[in-house]
């Protein structure tokens, strides 16, 4: 029956008071816990909230059961990853949290934690995501994460899986054995909602320093100690900004004994586990360890194990060896010693194992010291952790054969007869084809002789004479720059092209050899490498044309402060130019990244890309010029060859320090190689980041003699005190944000060419690829190295 108007009203206002009036569980939020609203179960759907609303307490369902853990979690993530903070006792939805008459807090008629005897009237949750019942609180009660502006004294934090625990503020330990693996320099104090965690001295930033996000610092079930920022503009996700550990293979526990934990293609990450040579994964597989396939015996062996380190569940005996055959000696006699450490870099450090398994190995490229393990002598499996040398004497070696003719052949009269026709139509044709070029050469002989033109190569450098020099110049009035391979001067040629003429001095060798250096130098183009357009070889002299660079050498604008060292080295630098040193702009950070990144790809095309590789051996602020739009050009490559070694070591050395000099230059014994160019970029581009000369002393209670640029730069940048070598020209343009990636790339890169051994610097291709992030750089060990004084 159709419903009247007054009918169908009534039947609407009461669907709406039905439906708007009765409470709304799902909203039922207090800022305070108290008697009056005891009992708390979970099928109320009740929270307890902060006053500014970031957090929130509560029952949180546990994913795939029916039960209830009573957590904190942030407000603005309200799933799993957004708990900061859980009790361990699990509930059903009939469980309740009461505060008793007596002001006693209990959940399913216990105790809740350690709120015994707290006597307090009501359960607040504070701003800073902090639980407090009387004087009972979660601060100082955590599991596995730390909040912004909680303190780290004198609490500890077990990771989710109970197998890891970060313990006095500072160590990372496994649980099941209290074995550290990782610590902090000094004990961790708290982190601020800015992202900047203090510590006892000192202090370090995360990533994204400055972002007001939300913040926390978690114990991973990985067994790693990590610091997390929220990003909701990426799809609410959580992003790691600092870690504990990189390498994942250094927290102990990965894999079981005997067994060996390596790293996956991410390195920072994955890992798997893998027996080494003569032992078999144990039935649940190499994580749960390994066996020896034969037991020992009374004769055994040794098998090396690069890059891989062990402990045992016995001794550690460190020994001073004269040399490799006293350590392994000492092991072979000891019947329970499993294997030893030694270091091929002369110390003498030899270290035995001794115990029935061995413990927590990993291999990592950061090894110094070869593993050796103890195997039975019957053991015909090969090492599988072996060097990249061992890796080229094995694969390069290629053994080709040919099959044996068949036998009873009857060809072969024919053969012979075939090869010896086709041996003398090649005679005959190359006696025919000598001859007839020896006539042509007698005809042009003397033209080219009396046109000087016998060794000029074809398609080569315009030659020019020393008249169209000399006019071009204006009989050499205008000098621009002084440097160790001669003067330069400015000039126009006729067609109005400026060019920096350079009158080399000292030159060795004869015409031929000088011709055949110019050409492979006109060869090598590249947008960073300075453009040689012709040479002069007349009446003795041994002149260059390159293009002109107006903007002058990248010393001018980089070093201001000091200017007692600026005249040294000026090359293809215009001194009338309006601008002086003060007037010249500074170089921007942005601006320093990309010509850092151009120079590095210059010299690995010196090095790596030229049909003949070339090394420059004097790369310094003054041999890199900058173009109209601060593009960066390397100068004086190639005439290194025309030098002898003593004239490098002499021109390259300053007095007092040792400048941009390899170690080996000064070492007769080291021969010099592609790598010199790589430790002289790595102290140019140290430079570049703080300004200075390496020569120049900062702040250090070092004697002036014993002060090491590089050093001092290596301990400011791990000490967290990157600020301190920034150059202060520029140094409140630094925002970590924007350029704290591209400075720590430079800084890392630096430590690396700055080796003083050449093998451990990279070579100038990967340089460019560490300074343009395509390849991970690892950490650096502290550049060290002795250098030869000079006497007065």
């Amino acid at each position: 029956m159709p419903l009247s108007t007054p009918s169908f009203f009534l039947l609407t206002l009461f669907f709406f008071l039905l439906f708007n009036l009765q409470p709304s569980f799902s909203q039922q939020q207090f800022s305070s816990f108290n008697t009056s609203h005891s009992p708390w179960q979970p099928s109320q759907n009740r929270t307890l909230i902060s006053t500014n609303k970031n957090f929130t307490a509560g029952f949180f369902p546990l994913p795939n059961t029916t039960l209830f853990t009573f957590s904190i979690w942030f407000s603005q993530v309200p799933n799993a990853k957004g708990i900061v903070w859980s009790d361990t006792t699990r509930v059903n939805s009939s469980g309740s949290l009461v505060i008793t008459s007596e002001f006693e807090l209990l959940l399913n008629g216990s105790p809740f934690q350690d709120t015994a005897n707290t006597n307090a009237s009501q359960l607040v949750l504070e701003n800073n995501g902090n639980l407090v019942f009387g004087n009972w609180s979660s601060f100082r009660n955590p599991t596995n994460t730390i909040l912004p502006n909680q303190n780290f004294t004198g609490i500890e934090l077990l990771s989710s899986n109970g197998k890891f625990r970060f313990i006095k503020s500072q160590f990372l330990v496994l649980n099941s054995t209290a074995d550290q693996y990782y610590g902090t320099p000094n004990p961790l104090v708290g982190m601020d909602d800015a992202g900047k965690m203090s510590m006892v001295g000192n202090s370090f930033l995360t990533s994204d320093y400055g972002d007001p996000r939300l913040r926390k610092v978690v114990l991973d079930d990985d067994g790693n100690l990590r610091i997390y920022s929220f990003y909701p503009e990426q799809n609410n996700k959580w992003v790691e900004v600092w870690k504990g550990l990189w390498e994942m293979c250094r927290i102990k526990g990965k894999c079981g004994s005997n067994a060996i934990c390596v790293p996956g293609e991410d390195l920072n990450s994955s890992t798997h586990c893998v027996c080494p040579s003569g032992f078999n994964p144990n039935q649940g597989g190499s994580e749960e360890g390994c066996t020896r396939k034969k037991s020992l015996s009374q004769d055994t062996k040794f098998v090396r194990l690069d890059y891989v380190n062990y402990t045992s569940d016995g001794s550690l005996t460190e020994i001073k060896a004269g040399n490799f055959t006293i350590c392994e000696s000492g092991c072979s006699t000891d019947k329970t010693c499993l294997g030893f450490g030694f270091k091929y870099d002369g110390t003498g450090y030899c270290v035995w194992l001794t115990g029935t398994n061995l413990q927590f190995g990993y291999w990592s490229p950061g090894t110094e010291a070869a593993f050796f393990l103890k195997v039975d002598k019957s053991e015909s499996t090969p090492s599988n952790f072996i060097g990249l040398t061992e890796v080229m004497q094995t694969t390069c070696p290629v053994n080709l054969s040919l099959p044996l003719p068949p036998k009873d052949s009857n060809t072969t009269a024919r053969n012979i007869a075939i090869i010896c026709t086709l041996f003398a139509a090649e005679l005959i044709a190359g006696v025919a084809f000598f001859w007839s070029f020896l006539k042509r050469y007698i005809k042009y002989r003397d033209m080219a002789t009396t046109l000087g033109l016998e060794l000029l190569p074809a398609g080569g450098p315009k030659r020019f004479t020393y008249s169209e020099i000399k006019a071009a110049t204006n009989d050499f009035s205008n000098l621009i720059g002084k440097g160790g391979f001669g003067d330069v001067y400015k000039g126009e040629l006729p067609d109005h092209r400026v060019v920096a003429v350079k009158c080399l001095k000292n030159v060795t060798g004869g015409d031929a050899e000088f011709w055949a250096e110019v050409t492979i130098i006109a060869r090598m183009h590249h947008l960073n490498l300075v453009r040689l357009w012709g040479f002069c070889a007349e009446k003795g002299q041994r002149i260059l044309v390159y293009e002109h660079i107006p903007c002058g050498s990248m010393d001018k604008y980089l070093f201001r402060v000091n200017k007692s060292h600026s005249n040294n080295d000026k090359h293809l630098k215009d001194q009338s130019s309006p601008n002086t040193p003060q007037q010249k702009p500074t170089l921007d950070w942005n601006m320093r990244y990309r010509i850092a990144l151009g120079v590095a790809r210059a010299i690995a095309y010196l090095h790596e890309e030229c049909l003949e590789w070339v090394l420059h051996c004097d790369i310094k602020p003054e041999n890199i010029l900058l173009g109209d739009d601060f593009c960066p050009k390397i100068s004086d490559f190639g005439l290194a060859k025309l030098r002898k070694k003593e004239d490098m070591v002499t021109m390259s050395r300053r007095r007092g320090t040792p400048g941009y000099m390899a170690p080996e230059w000064v070492n007769s014994a080291e021969p010099i190689t592609s790598k010199a160019d790589v430790y002289s970029f790595g102290m140019v581009l140290l430079e570049l980041v703080s300004g200075i000369r390496n020569f120049e002393i900062q702040d250090s209670v070092l004697r002036s003699e014993e002060w090491y640029f590089p050093g001092w730069a290596f301990d400011k940048f791990k000490e967290m005190r990157v600020e301190e070598i920034l150059d202060r020209q520029i140094r409140n343009d630094y925002d970590s944000r924007a350029h704290f990636d591209m400075v720590n790339r430079m800084v890392k890169t630096a430590m690396w060419c700055l080796q003083e051994k050449p093998v451990l610097r990279p070579t100038m291709g990967k340089v460019a690829k560490m300074l343009e992030g395509t390849v991970e750089i690892l950490e650096p060990k502290k550049p060290t190295v002795f250098f030869l004084g000079v006497e007065e």
